[in-house]
């Protein structure tokens, strides 16, 4: 991850509270939480939420697996999600239902038939390469249990724009994708998996990079899929 968009999201935990409305923590994802009740429902349940921040979806998930005794396996590099996330488990009454992992999602190793469901938002942009994106996405397929599913929120044609001078700046996203490539490795990757909800749609809002503020626009692909095999 680049150090300015480390900054951004250091300052967002700080400055606001999840759940609350002021930013983009203020709710979970609708996609994700549209996710949980497709699970096959069994009991001890496991989901792997990818680069969870303090929580905006791991609570959530949580809190729904906790009747089933499930347990949601929340990994993220930066300290100032870690400390959140254990802070905010406890003020929801979850906590012994996450599992944290401080780690870079590419050294996170995923084990074969792991879970029932695999979480990642706006956070593959974030690994090293795209070799390293094809090789994390077919160990997650590898990790998927037969009739689990995958949900990935990412973006792709990332532009960040200086809202003052309209200056064009270089995205701070390791992996900038055109749209078009990255539909195509997704399909070739999961061939075969059930397509559930697979949409592109146009995102600009306004970031800060240090005191600047940046427009930051791009398409954003919203893919769920069905592993087949049961």
């Amino acid at each position: 991850m680049r150090a300015e968009e480390k900054r951004y999201h250091d300052q967002c935990y700080e400055q606001h509270k999840l759940f609350e409305a002021g930013s983009w923590l203020h709710k979970p994802v609708q996609t994700v939480m549209e996710v949980l009740p497709e699970l096959i429902q069994t009991d001890g349940m496991r989901v792997l939420d990818l680069g969870s921040g303090v929580g905006r979806n791991t609570i959530p998930i949580a809190a729904y697996l906790k009747p089933f005794n499930g347990t949601v396996i929340a990994v993220d590099l930066l300290s100032s999600a870690i400390e959140g996330l254990r802070s905010y488990s406890r003020e929801h009454q979850v906590h012994p239902y996450i599992e944290i992992v401080q780690s870079d999602i590419e050294s996170y190793r995923i084990e074969a038939d792991s879970f029932d469901a695999i979480i990642a938002v706006s956070t593959l942009e974030h690994l090293g390469s795209e070799d390293e994106l094809k090789r994390k996405l077919a160990e997650i397929a590898l990790g998927t249990k037969p009739g689990g599913i995958l949900c990935i929120i990412m973006g792709t044609h990332i532009q960040e724009t200086a809202i003052r001078t309209n200056e064009a700046l270089d995205p701070m996203f390791e992996i900038n994708m055109s749209t078009e490539a990255m539909n195509e490795l997704l399909q070739h990757t999961y061939q075969g998996w059930e397509t559930m909800k697979h949409l592109v749609k146009p995102l600009v809002f306004e970031i800060s990079r240090g005191d600047e503020p940046v427009r930051l626009a791009s398409d954003c692909i919203t893919y769920v899929v069905r592993k087949p095999g049961l």
